[in-house]
């Protein structure tokens, strides 16, 4: 059996089918309003009888749109109260003054003034803590002098000293000798970066840094035999000399 093409389109589809109810649906302004529920009602009443070519069994209902009478124009619109509140009533109100309404206010000014207390007590705060304890100063003591010379030493020094030209004594050590080291003194017209600088009864003595550590704590002395006249050195560093007395070890 075939198919018509009707049906065909028709397959797998749902249609729903809708009637008016017979009487007319009670609206909420119908409801508070039992005059627009009668004349509604009326209305209804007179299209069913101008409608009687309709099928019978079926009425239509119509609802109306509210209507505002002339009252309703006059009447104004109240605006909203700004907001107020009252205190509770706590006592008589024979007894107790005329309150009025409690406006409400920014807390920009609330928390200016929270903060006024707290910066006046600052200062009170900082006169109140103690002061800080002084610093103990280091107290610079006289360092002890690297050689020390005696009254001989002294003596010939100055007469080394005493020339036409000024010049400077400088103390070192050289690698020579059987020990290994040997003391050395010549004349410089300026002191190095890093030498040392000894003072003792107006005499000025340099000392080498390179011979700093050989020679720190010694006394130098002048020495007159028959074989010859010469300076010497007294060296708590030195660990051996040689036979002839001319180099030392540390």
């Amino acid at each position: 059996m075939t198919m018509s093409l009707r049906n065909k389109l028709t397959v797998g589809k749902r249609f729903l089918q809708t009637a008016e109810r017979s009487t007319p649906s009670m609206t909420p302004f119908m409801l508070n309003n039992p005059n627009a529920y009668h004349s509604s009602k009326s209305d209804n009443q007179a299209e069913n009888k101008s409608s009687s070519s309709q099928p019978q069994g079926f009425t239509w209902a119509r609802h109306q749109l509210p209507r505002f009478d002339a009252a309703s124009k006059s009447s104004k619109i109240e605006t909203p109260k700004p907001f107020a509140f009252k205190f509770p009533n706590t006592q008589d109100k024979s007894s107790r003054p005329a309150t009025t309404p409690f406006a409400f206010r920014p807390a920009a000014k609330t928390s200016a003034t929270a903060a006024a207390p707290t910066k006046a007590a600052a200062p009170a705060e900082k006169a109140a803590a103690p002061a800080p304890a002084p610093k103990r100063t280091r107290k610079l003591r006289p360092r002890k002098a690297v050689i020390t010379l005696s009254p001989t030493a002294v003596k010939h020094l100055k007469d080394l000293l005493d020339q036409p030209e000024p010049k400077l004594i400088r103390i070192g050590v050289r690698n020579r000798g059987c020990s290994g080291l040997t003391y050395h003194i010549d004349y410089v017209d300026k002191p190095a970066k890093f030498d040392e600088e000894v003072v003792q009864d107006g005499v000025r003595v340099l000392i080498d840094s390179k011979a700093l550590f050989s020679i720190i704590g010694s006394e130098m002395d002048w020495l007159d035999d028959k074989l010859s006249s010469r300076f010497i050195f007294r060296n708590p560093n030195s660990k051996g000399e040689c036979g002839c007395g001319e180099s030392f070890m540390v």
